[in-house]
């Protein structure tokens, strides 16, 4: 379209999934009216999948909150910042008079799509001063997180398959062609996947479903839900039986060898292929694979995180990649550097443990500085000391998205006080006093500081606000911020500038220190319209290839990615063992205890034995978790949230396409119209999450049109992976009968 005077075109990275792709914007009269794939962005190409193509109905979306909710007389009403802010201050301190670990808070998913979240969440959790921090990364990714923690010392080392490189890719429980990928930025992933293809490369995928990815691949391997281990053990017993271990340079930088050794001894591929359903002569041919092949990674994903099994499922991923001398070498499975990121001297560090405090109610350990989300309702229906009376949520929809989420529905219309920093009124934040609206992502600038530390390319770029700010609306830096303040005991009327230029002076001391030079100095050079552009200068400048404050000319800062509003390329990944390791003894320590422990009771549900019917989830391209479904293009068509099952299960019980059926466990049922499908495992069951719409007091018409049903109901807040308190989602045991 030609530009005029009312009509101008902006660039910036979608923020709606963990691939990071970048869009044209077409901008008419201050109105974001159309989004395509920027066909020259270094990173996506001009890929674009139909969620961000959407990005303008989310952003116009009528439903959307633009003021500040507060409850009054039980009625939610629009009130102003100063007026919202008063009240959360006066919540905040009732609820505190029971001790600081009376309020909670609650992190969802989208925290880690903004620069808000990215910034100000940490100093909020830390003014709190609170123990009960609860996240979606417990019902998400946790296991990847422990296992990495205990392998590499850090547990944000998260290795990535070098997909662009590879010649043979094992995924387990992962399904990109419908996700776009996950713990792996890589715009296009499909597309990757057949360029893997194309080169001559070959990919396999170990799921119970004949998904889309699975349809694609160079072969499907059907397993049994949360069999994984299993399956990756036997896998491990191969290479050791048939001397197939091929170290390589990894041998310098490996320990704890034999005692891997002695523990996979016990997964041989004739004992576990019944009970995976995996047949043993298949393993065994898996592991030569992966040794034969030139390069090779395995990659596991929701489906492995998710399970009984999440962390020694997600430690056995990377045991493979070791083994057969395909960690962090090219074409295998590398650890990125993200440009905010700093390279770090080799050496022996702290290493990594959980358990520094346990929950109230059921003793369960932290991990990473949050508590198991499975817990939240125990923590807030349980009375006594350290009762949780008041909740802050972030970008959250914990109704929809943990474990027996009806009875944590009923736990927040307890509470004494909550408050919700979210742009709709949904199933979770209904139950909040105050409703802190942040402002739609064209109004904010963005940078991916999760993501770009996870992408299978080292690349950079920023997104300036495409639209001018609100005249009523606030900064969500500045909605944290005072926030922040309030928890402080500095007041509702605390200006937030002060925070703003406190986190940036950390930043700079730390720089000054390194670079030996006046923090007033390095402040002067500074650049940055906003407090998030700011930390984001000073973050890109002392990062791996940032200009160090001038002292390196052709470095990064944030003028060098707003002159490239296409991303700037930073090449591919490259080694970076023994950088990486913060473990006691500077190596990658292939056995930790924990996870040495935690074998036995593998060992037992090796000879289990086998459930009725097992419920498992499912994505769709057009949705992530309960975010989207309030977006007309996103939710026609189709009913996407049915039970998809067997043909021969469904002829079984007597159920054809449509018909309604039960399905229960043993903490709820829900009624759902069944899909027979061929592409389902006989004995499993599949329902896609973040549906159940059709509660009141909710304020969206498009989604409410839509409900579904969820599939939370059915999964039990009991039922955890002790490593990491991750809940248990797929696996799930299950009664179907008709309705």
């Amino acid at each position: 379209m030609p530009e005029t005077s009312a009509t101008r075109t902006a660039y910036r990275t979608c923020p709606l999934c963990e691939a990071t792709c970048g869009l044209t914007l077409t901008i008419t009269d201050d109105r974001v009216t159309h989004a395509r794939g920027d066909q020259e962005h270094v990173f996506s190409q001009g890929f674009v999948c139909p969620k961000g193509a959407a990005f303008p109905e989310l952003l116009n979306d009528p439903d959307r909150l633009r003021r500040p909710l507060l409850r009054v007389d039980g009625t939610l009403r629009e009130v102003g910042w100063d007026e919202a802010f008063a009240a959360v201050e006066a919540g905040l301190a009732a609820a505190r008079g029971g001790g600081r670990d009376a309020v909670a808070v609650y992190l969802g998913n989208p925290n880690v799509h903004t620069m808000s979240g990215g910034l100000y969440v940490g100093p909020l959790v830390r003014a709190l001063g609170t123990r009960n921090v609860f996240s979606a990364s417990t019902v998400d990714q946790m296991p990847k997180h422990v296992s990495s923690g205990y392998l590499y010392g850090d547990p944000n080392a998260v290795p990535v398959p070098d997909l662009d490189r590879t010649d043979l890719l094992v995924l387990l429980g992962a399904n990109p062609w419908e996700s776009n990928g996950s713990l792996c930025t890589a715009p296009d992933f499909p597309g990757r996947l057949r360029a893997l293809q194309e080169r001559g490369g070959r990919f396999l995928v170990v799921d119970p479903r004949r998904t889309r990815t699975a349809a694609a691949a160079d072969e499907h391997l059907p397993i049994r839900p949360g069999t994984d281990a299993l399956l990756l053990f036997a896998v491990v017993h191969t290479l050791f039986d048939e001397g197939l271990v091929r170290l390589g340079p990894l041998a310098a930088h490996v320990t704890g060898l034999d005692e891997v050794r002695e523990l996979a001894s016990a997964f041989a591929p004739e004992r576990v292929a019944d009970r995976c359903a995996v047949p043993a002569p298949r393993i065994r041919r898996l592991a030569r694979e992966l040794v034969a092949a030139p390069t090779a990674a395995v990659y596991g994903r929701l489906g492995t995180s998710t399970v009984a099994f999440g962390t020694l499922t997600s430690w056995l991923v990377d045991v493979v990649n070791v083994l057969t001398g395909n960690l962090d070498r090219p074409g295998g499975a590398m650890f990125p550097l993200a440009a905010h990121q700093r390279t770090r001297a080799a050496g022996p560090g702290k290493g990594f443990r959980t358990g520094r405090w346990a929950s109230r109610v059921r003793g369960l350990p932290e991990v990473k500085g949050e508590l198991p989300v499975a817990t939240l309702a125990d923590e807030i229906t349980t009375p006594g000391e350290g009762q949780v009376r008041a909740l802050i949520t972030i970008a959250g929809n914990p109704v929809l998205s943990t474990a027996n989420s009806e009875r944590l529905d009923r736990a927040l219309a307890s509470l004494d006080f909550m408050v919700s920093v979210d742009p709709y009124l949904n199933e979770t934040t209904r139950h909040a006093d105050v409703v802190l609206p942040p402002p739609d992502p064209a109004r904010v600038g963005h940078y991916d500081f999760a993501f770009l530390g996870l992408a299978v390319r080292n690349v950079a770029s920023y997104s300036p606000p495409a639209l001018p700010a609100q005249p009523d609306g606030l900064d969500e830096c500045d909605i944290l911020a005072r926030l922040t303040l309030i928890a402080a005991g500095q007041g509702a009327d605390a200006d937030p500038q002060g925070l703003h230029e406190h986190l940036l002076g950390q930043v700079l001391a730390e720089a000054a220190g390194e670079l030996d030079r006046p923090v007033a100095e390095l402040r002067a050079l500074v650049v940055g319209d906003r407090p998030a552009e700011r930390l984001l200068d000073a973050r890109l400048r002392r990062g791996a290839y940032g200009d160090l404050f001038g002292q390196r000319p052709d470095g990064l800062s944030l003028t060098r990615l707003l002159d490239h509003p296409h991303g700037v390329d930073l090449g591919p990944l490259r080694p970076r063992l023994p950088e990486v390791l913060r473990t006691p003894s500077g190596t990658v320590e292939l056995c930790p205890p924990p996870i040495a422990a935690d074998v036995a009771r593998l060992r037992a549900a090796r000879d289990a034995p086998p459930e009725g019917f097992v419920l498992v989830g499912r994505r769709h391209l057009r949705s992530n978790n309960s975010w989207m479904h309030n977006v007309p293009a996103l939710v026609k068509g189709r009913d996407r949230c049915t039970l998809q099952l067997h043909p021969d299960d469904a002829a079984k019980l007597g159920l054809a396409a449509g018909d309604a059926a039960r399905v229960s466990s043993r903490v709820g049922a829900i009624v759902v119209a069944v899909e027979p499908t061929a592409d389902t495992m006989p004995g499993v069951v599949s329902l896609p999450h973040g549906w159940g719409h059709d509660v009141p007091g909710t304020r969206q018409s498009v989604a409410r049109a839509h409900p579904g049903v969820n599939s939370n109901v059915l999964t039990d807040e009991t039922a955890i992976d002790p490593l990491s308190g991750n809940t248990v989602l797929n696996g799930i045991p299950v009664r179907v009968e008709p309705a």
